[in-house]
């Protein structure tokens, strides 16, 4: 059994996945912005679950939680589910706070970043980003740097299983109730690629629809795209990879 932080694990396709884990038995880390979200987590905690508290629009906070998590037990995965649709916070929950996660935490081998077919809608283009949230982000613009972060990790460390996710378009808080896809479906690839020993799931670099591997938007896997985001997020954030 694997020790697995999921991040965002409030509500949603977090809570979704970090519950099926735990009734699988996995040693789950569960994650809320706030103190009053994480109250909502104690049926969780009850059944042997973790918790780590930290806004991700706040930088210090995701440090924080890295740092909590570098002096416990190791990971052997992370889910980063945390996501917002719309508003300043895109940016820095959406790409700024999982590249830290990745840069900072030490041990996990596996990773699985949420992406979106949105991404495909996004600009391969990092001129005037406001990493800091300082107006409105774009969110395809988030997942499609999310998605090439997880194409390098998988060219940059090649030890580590990276992958990403689109869950579909679900009926969740973010999705709204007449999302058409498959709420079930939607968490079950990230736990999969997260736990299971399957020879598939055992691969890295991919970008998943429902354990399907499909192909991503073409700037993913464009070496010099990669390194350029990479350059830019080290910069930004003064921690490199």
């Amino acid at each position: 059994m694997s020790r697995i932080l999921v991040t965002g694990s409030a509500d949603g396709l977090g809570r979704l996945a970090a519950d099926a884990l735990v009734a699988a038995g996995h040693d789950v880390v569960v994650h809320a912005r706030n103190r009053e979200r994480a109250a909502g987590l104690d049926a969780l905690v009850e059944r042997g679950a973790d918790v780590v508290v930290g806004d991700f629009t706040e930088r210090d906070a995701v440090r924080r939680i890295a740092a909590e998590l570098n002096d416990a037990k190791p990971l052997d995965a992370v889910i980063h589910n945390a996501g917002v649709w719309s508003g300043p916070a895109v940016m820095p929950v959406n790409i700024i706070a999982p590249y830290l996660l990745t840069a900072l935490l030490r041990g996990p081998r596996r990773l699985v970043y949420l992406s979106s077919g949105s991404h495909f809608g996004g600009r391969p283009s990092l001129d005037g980003i406001d990493w800091r949230g300082e107006s409105v982000g774009s969110y395809s613009d988030s997942k499609l740097f999310v998605t090439t972060l997880v194409a390098a990790m998988a060219r940059l460390r090649p030890g580590v299983l990276s992958n990403a996710v689109d869950p579909g378009w679900v009926p969740t808080k973010m999705g709204g109730p007449n999302a058409p896809d498959d709420l079930e479906l939607g968490h079950r690839t990230q736990e999969w690629l997260a736990s299971s020993d399957e020879p598939e799931a055992l691969t890295s670099g991919g970008y998943w629809f429902h354990r399907e591997r499909q192909q991503p938007h073409r700037a993913v896997h464009d070496e010099a795209f990669q390194d350029r985001l990479l350059r830019a997020l080290a910069e930004e954030t003064g921690t490199a990879l």
